[in-house]
């Protein structure tokens, strides 16, 4: 295949994609691909366009323009964020590659407006294109073209997992359809007497706009902090498991400042009857081994919990009981009990489900009333929190 032909030749030590060199020079690859082969698009589209005194096909072209516009912006991007961290960038600079990827998503936005005034005003004083047997030969080389552009775009983006590239990808599969669309439109001409150019730009518009829409979101989700995949978060779970010291995890919290920069933070319960210099050495090992691992810098924090102890697990026990019975979507953690003469106070985190129906203070009210129903000797110490996965 060609996109692994022009891999092998142009990416050294295409394997280890996860490298920030290699990952660099598959990005200049893509956006080396995509100025030249755009370009080329847009000579082969004016031309064509021009030549028939199709707008949709005109306006096709200034689309592909602005992509090889696009590349440049994207490549501008890989190259500021490889650079390194300094004082007042501590964490690096790897946002950068998202902001690019949005202001690429903007530009495809504007194409889609721009496109979609001219189609109005085609719609409004309608002209019947040429048709040209040449005509839908080179459209059909056009969406070739386009079509492999999005398999090469998305086959890098994915081996990178680069939104800007992914979203390079997106915007060529609707360039693809949009010049189908042109292609039929410019063949009804021959046997309909109907000035369908209009419409098919239309069309066109609404495609890229929907595209540039749609890249965008998925970007700014990127930018604010969305949620890990469920598919990273068990693989951190699983990775844990293996190390028998620790019962078990709570509070983690996935930090992402772009591609190969990520922070992970977690609480690693472990027995307190543990000694605690072999519990910190455990923590240790545990960070250095999931910084190795999943590439990114580990913070972990060290809960020493009881096991042993009859009464805690009794009243823990207790506790999820009464939680389940408000909803049975809440957790605990940091459960400790503190006794006196008279009265047993009970301690805990309560987990709370961020779409739950219930306010953080009125669920910890609620759970706190159903314990005291069990025994009005019991206190509480409930803090309420959200889990960031």
């Amino acid at each position: 295949m060609i996109t692994d032909f022009l891999i092998h030749k142009f990416v050294k030590d295409y394997k280890n994609s996860d490298r920030p060199e290699v990952r660099n020079n598959y990005a200049m690859l893509s956006g080396t691909t995509g100025i030249i082969a755009n370009i080329a698009l847009f000579l082969l589209k004016l031309f064509t366009g021009i030549f028939t005194g199709t707008v949709a096909i005109i306006a096709d072209a200034f689309n592909n323009i602005s992509d090889a516009g696009s590349s440049v912006v994207t490549m501008l991007g890989f190259r500021m964020s490889s650079k390194h961290a300094d004082k007042e960038h501590p964490l690096g600079h790897g946002r950068m590659e998202y902001i690019t990827a949005f202001i690429v998503d903007i530009m495809i936005m504007i194409v889609g407006i721009e496109l979609l005034k001219t189609a109005v005003d085609k719609i409004i004083h309608p002209e019947l294109p040429q048709f040209r047997p040449i005509t839908l030969i080179l459209l059909g080389i056009a969406i070739l073209i386009k079509l492999w552009l999005f398999l090469f775009y998305r086959k890098i983006g994915n081996t990178i997992d680069s939104a800007a590239i992914k979203a390079a990808s997106l915007d060529s599969i609707s360039d693809t359809a949009a010049t189908s669309l042109v292609f039929i439109s410019t063949l009804c001409a021959k046997f309909w007497d109907f000035p369908l150019d209009g419409w098919a730009a239309l069309v066109v518009a609404v495609l890229i706009l929907w595209a540039g829409f749609k890249a965008a979101k998925e970007t700014v989700d990127l930018l604010l902090g969305t949620a890990p995949s469920q598919e990273f978060v068990e693989s951190i779970y699983s990775f844990i498991k293996k190390y028998p010291d620790v019962i078990g995890t709570h509070d983690l919290m996935i930090h992402d400042y772009g591609p190969g920069r990520l922070i992970i933070t977690l609480h690693a319960e472990i027995s307190e009857e543990c000694e605690f210099n072999h519990a910190h050495e455990v923590i240790d090992i545990l960070e250095k081994d999931m910084q190795e691992h999943f590439g990114a810098i580990v913070t972990i924090h060290l809960d020493p919990i009881a096991i042993n102890n009859e009464q805690v697990n009794r009243l823990k026990k207790l506790a999820e009981e009464c939680m389940l019975e408000v909803d049975n979507s809440f957790t605990l953690h940091d459960f400790r009990i503190v006794n006196a003469e008279s009265f047993t106070t009970l301690l805990f985190d309560l987990c709370i489900p961020v779409d739950s129906r219930y306010k953080d203070e009125e669920a910890a009210e609620l759970v706190s009333a159903k314990i005291k129903e069990r025994d009005s000797s019991f206190k509480t110490v409930i803090h309420p929190e959200h889990p960031f996965v």
